[in-house]
C-alpha cells in the first residue's frame, strides 16, 4: 500500500484552478445595468484568460440571486432569472455584489434579507454595492464610520438615513476593507474592473476595459458628467438660446456684462435670472461650459495645451489648470494621459524632463 502524505494531498488539492463565484443580488425593478454591467465585465475576464491561454479553468462564474429562484421584471420591464433565491444561499461566494434601482426602497424594510446580508459579510471574500444598493449595506449596519458613495442623486438621502456613514459623493467607488461601495449605474462597471485588477493585474484588466470599450480608471469622480447635462437648460428662450451660444463660443468675451446686452437685460437681473433658471450661476456655468470643451480636446485630439486653453477660453495654461483641478479633479496633462494615451499628455514630442509644462 502506497501512502500519501495528508500535507501533500491538502497542497495538491489547493494547487488547482478555482473558479471564483461572483453573486449578483437583484430584486423586482432593480436597473438592469446594475446588473449585467458588472457581471459582464468578469464573465468577459474568464473567457478573454481562456481565449489567451492564460487559464485553463473559468477564472470567474457569474450568477444572479434573487428574493426568490425565479423570473422577474426589472425597471426597464425586461426580465432577468434569479438562478437561487437568497435563502437557498450559504457559503461559497466569493464575490457578493449588491445591485441598486428602483425598487431599493420598497426591500429595504426585508428584515430575512438584511440578516442574509450580514451573514455573508462574514462569509465572502468580498462585498459590493452597486448604485443605491449601498442602502442595503448601510441598513444591514455594515457601514457605520466606515466610508462610502452612492448614486450621486441619492448622497444627501444616504447622508441623512445614515448620518454615522462618511458619504464620498464624487468618488467612482470606495473601499473600506472587504467592503467596496460604487457610484451610480456604470460606475459598477469601473468597479468590477478594479477587483478583476486586484485579481489578475492591471495587464488583464486593461485588456477587458479595451475588449468593453470602456476606461480602466476614470479620471477624478462621478460629478464629471458633462456641463451640457451637468447644468439644466432654462425654460425660456432668451436665456435658453444663449447658453446654446456659449457651448458653440467658449472663447468669446463671456462676463456677465456681455452676455446680459446680449439678453437685452440688465447685468445684476441677468445674474439673479440665470441662476434660478439654470441651478448655476452665469461664471459656474461658463466655466463648465470651457473645461468640458478642453476635455473634448484632450480626448480626440493632439493639440498642444496652449492651443487647447485658446481655443476653450480657458485663459492661461495656469487658470486652465486650477479649473481643471477644481470641476474634473485631476489637471489637463493628467486628464489626457487617461483618456488619450497615443499622445505625450501636453502635445510635446521632447522628454519629460525637456518639458516648459510638464507639471501640468
Amino acid at each position: 500500500m502506497i501512502r500519501t502524505d495528508s500535507r501533500t494531498v491538502r497542497a495538491r488539492v489547493e494547487a488547482r484552478p478555482r473558479t471564483l463565484r461572483v453573486a449578483a443580488l437583484a430584486y423586482p425593478d432593480i436597473q438592469v445595468l446594475d446588473v449585467m454591467g458588472p457581471l459582464e465585465v468578469f464573465a468577459r475576464t474568464a473567457r478573454w484568460l481562456k481565449d489567451e491561454g492564460r487559464a485553463t479553468h473559468d477564472a470567474y462564474s457569474v450568477e444572479i440571486i434573487g428574493l426568490e429562484r425565479g423570473p422577474f421584471l426589472t425597471s426597464s420591464r425586461l426580465q432577468l432569472f434569479a438562478e437561487r433565491g437568497f435563502r437557498e444561499v450559504g457559503r461559497g461566494i466569493d464575490t457578493l455584489l449588491i445591485s441598486g434601482g428602483l425598487g431599493t426602497r420598497r426591500h429595504l424594510s426585508n428584515r430575512p434579507l438584511l440578516a442574509w446580508i450580514r451573514r455573508q459579510a462574514g462569509y465572502v471574500r468580498r462585498l459590493a454595492s452597486v448604485c443605491t444598493g449601498t442602502f442595503f449595506l448601510a441598513e444591514a449596519g455594515l457601514l457605520e464610520g466606515r466610508r462610502a458613495t452612492t448614486h450621486w442623486a441619492s448622497c444627501d438621502e444616504l447622508a441623512r438615513a445614515h448620518p454615522s456613514v462618511r458619504i464620498e459623493p464624487d468618488r467612482i467607488y470606495v473601499r473600506e476593507g472587504s467592503i467596496y461601495t460604487s457610484a451610480g449605474v456604470t460606475a459598477g462597471m469601473d468597479l468590477a474592473l478594479a477587483l478583476v485588477e486586484e485579481d489578475h493585474g492591471r495587464e488583464v484588466a486593461l485588456a477587458i476595459a479595451r475588449q468593453l470599450v470602456l476606461f480602466l480608471r476614470r479620471p477624478g469622480g462621478q460629478a464629471q458628467f458633462s456641463a451640457q447635462l451637468a447644468a439644466q437648460f432654462a425654460e425660456h428662450e432668451p436665456l435658453r438660446d444663449l447658453q446654446a451660444w456659449i457651448v458653440d463660443h467658449p472663447r468669446e468675451d463671456l462676463s456677465v456684462e456681455t452676455l446680459a446686452r446680449r439678453v437685452a437685460m440688465s447685468p445684476r437681473n441677468f445674474a439673479r435670472v440665470f441662476t434660478r433658471e439654470v441651478g448655476a450661476t452665469p461664471a459656474r456655468f461658463v466655466a463648465a461650459v470651457r473645461v468640458e470643451t478642453a476635455r473634448r480636446l484632450l480626448e480626440e485630439t493632439s493639440k498642444s495645451l496652449e492651443t487647447i486653453c485658446a481655443a476653450s477660453g480657458l485663459g492661461t495654461l495656469e487658470s486652465m489648470r486650477r479649473a481643471f483641478l477644481r470641476i474634473v479633479g485631476v489637471p489637463p496633462g493628467g486628464y489626457r494621459e487617461r483618456f488619450n494615451p497615443h499622445h505625450p499628455s501636453d502635445g510635446d514630442p521632447r522628454p519629460p524632463a525637456q518639458r516648459k509644462h510638464s507639471v501640468l
